[in-house]
């Protein structure tokens, strides 16, 4: 479901928000003006970690009204995994949420979940960060989704540039609301091998291969 009304993140909010400046909040990594399209090798880079959750759950049975509650089989078990990125030790979720309620958007503050790789059709966790994804929404794709974990109901959308050395996600958007300005939120830059890195470091922890979902949603 789209958010309406959200409840505000109970993490304390700076009274300046680092934008392009790491002094003023040294909790926030370095946000940039996006240089993207001249990457400059001087730069600093961020660092990319990728947090995930494992959920098991046995589903409720759907029964008719006056029904008794009696179900002789057992119910069979479901899991939900969620993918998180984390920029510099600091969850995206987090750092969407800072920016958005520092710059007075609304709604804002706890709109944001990880992806769900297992309700996504034909989907591959390595393919989806280098930009070749099947979930992308044109030329960008979903960094993070609606905290109900629909993919199509609130995204944070964002340009993935992939060369040898570099990885840079720029051009950050919510694609519900057009008119917010996401200009100074980023860019982030990753160490091609680094990024790498942090992706195998992804699918190696995985109970079950994340490389791929081709199985049909539920």
């Amino acid at each position: 479901m789209t958010p309406g009304k959200r409840p505000f993140s109970d993490r304390p909010i700076a009274s300046r928000i680092a934008v392009g400046d790491a002094g003023r909040d040294t909790a926030l990594p370095r946000l940039r003006a996006d240089p993207s399209a001249r990457p400059d090798s001087t730069m600093a880079l961020n660092n990319i970690q990728f947090d995930m959750q494992v959920r098991v759950s046995r589903t409720r049975p759907w029964l008719p009204p006056g029904v008794l509650p009696f179900v002789p089989r057992p119910l069979p078990i479901v899991r939900s995994d969620t993918v998180e990125p984390r920029i510099d030790g600091v969850p995206l979720t987090d750092l969407i949420d800072r920016f958005e309620l520092a710059a007075g958007m609304q709604p804002a503050g706890g709109a944001y979940g990880g992806l769900h790789p297992g309700s996504a059709w034909n989907f591959r966790i390595d393919d989806h960060f280098h930009g070749r994804s099947s979930m992308t929404t044109g030329t960008k794709t979903p960094l993070l989704v609606c905290q109900c974990g629909a993919w199509g109901d609130w995204p944070l959308l964002a340009e993935i540039v992939v060369s040898d050395s570099l990885v840079i996600w720029h051009r950050i958007e919510q694609p519900y609301r057009p008119e917010r300005d996401y200009a100074v939120f980023g860019p982030f830059r990753f160490d091609r091998n680094q990024y790498d890195e942090a992706l195998r470091d992804l699918t190696d922890r995985s109970p079950q291969p994340l490389r791929e979902h081709d199985a049909p949603p539920p």
